[in-house]
């Protein structure tokens, strides 16, 4: 037998939905929250004991599906950029009246899992149903502490500083694709690679690679995000004022990925790829660096160095000069 969903009501959730649905679905354990909001109560307090704190808000539009662990990954990697550790988050749903209450609760579910993970509280945010969405719209906001004495300075990039990647880049893309796109791509892929693609929602954190690379004197981070591995080089270039240097045939793309883009006709190197992070270190940090996530099981992969001048040089079989990435290439494909 269906069982047939009830519409749901636009406007604020109740008081007795947001307990069942929401607050009941979280817990708080880190010693920097004394409170987090609840029914009556709109604000979270929280004790940084002097340190600076590091802000970061994202939403979630592209995907249906693992958006819980998505919205919370995508928003700690922001404050892991400023080589910050995420404390807290701020949850705010936009819900259409067509969706049902359990698909709620099962994303809060989704993200208070990876943030037990990650060692971040939930510690409020907003609830509200509206015909103005399709689809549940998350977006979080990210709160995180950071010593003002081990705050980075890019003044301090030289020209032949190196470049370097963490993990494979086109993980969340291939990740979002293979989700959505199941059942078209069942015959194109390898049972090896299927199981592989399924593991990709693991990774999408640079939480681990930004903790080491602050012990090792690294000097600028930016996680890949839209407009994949060129559109985060283009950005660095511009915010440090330098020009990078890229050797093409260096950025590492797993063989999975690398299948589903080419089905697809995308670049992935235009392709949204959080899970990976760009580092801009001193050679002799870099290999201390690179040693030690080794012995952590994290990826890093050297793919080009800093020169004088701006924005991305890109060598592969002819010398490509870039100072702009637009729309990502995921839209394309779904």
């Amino acid at each position: 037998m269906t069982i047939s969903k009830m519409a749901m009501k636009i406007g604020k959730l109740s008081n007795d939905e947001l307990k069942k649905y929401i607050l009941d679905n979280i817990n708080l354990s880190r010693k920097e929250v004394i409170n987090g909001a609840g029914i009556g109560a709109d604000t979270a307090v929280m004790d940084f004991e002097g340190n600076l704190v590091v802000a970061s808000t994202d939403p979630i539009t592209a995907t249906g599906k693992n958006i819980g662990s998505l919205a919370i990954n995508i928003a700690c990697n922001d404050i892991a950029c400023q080589g910050a550790e995420p404390i807290g988050v701020l949850i705010s749903a936009l819900i259409p009246p067509s969706a049902d209450l359990e698909d709620l609760k099962v994303i809060i579910q989704d993200a208070q899992v990876q943030c037990k993970k990650l060692n971040v509280d939930i510690v409020g945010g907003h609830t509200e149903v509206t015909d103005v969405v399709k689809q549940i719209v998350l977006t979080t906001t990210a709160l995180g502490k950071l010593n003002k004495d081990l705050k980075m300075d890019c003044s301090k990039i030289n020209s032949s500083d190196i470049i370097a990647i963490s993990k494979d880049i086109a993980i969340e893309g291939t990740s979002i694709l293979y989700t959505e796109k199941r059942k078209e791509l069942e015959d194109l892929l390898s049972l090896r690679e299927k199981e592989e693609l399924e593991s990709y929602i693991d990774l999408l954190s640079v939480l681990p690679e930004s903790k080491i690379a602050m012990k090792h004197g690294v000097k600028f981070m930016h996680d890949v995000t839209e407009g994949g591995i060129y559109g985060a080089l283009v950005e660095t270039a511009k915010f440090i004022g330098k020009n990078i240097e890229v050797e093409k045939d260096l950025i590492p793309i797993k063989t999975s990925s690398k299948k589903i883009v080419d089905y697809f006709k995308i670049d992935p190197y235009r392709l949204i790829s959080s899970g990976s992070m760009i580092f801009i270190l001193a050679e002799e940090n870099f290999k201390k660096f690179k040693r030690e996530c080794c012995d952590n099981k994290i990826k890093i992969t050297k793919i080009g160095h800093i020169k004088d001048g701006e924005n991305l040089t890109i060598i592969s079989d002819k010398v490509e000069t870039l100072k702009e990435v637009n729309r990502d290439e995921l839209y394309k494909a779904l």
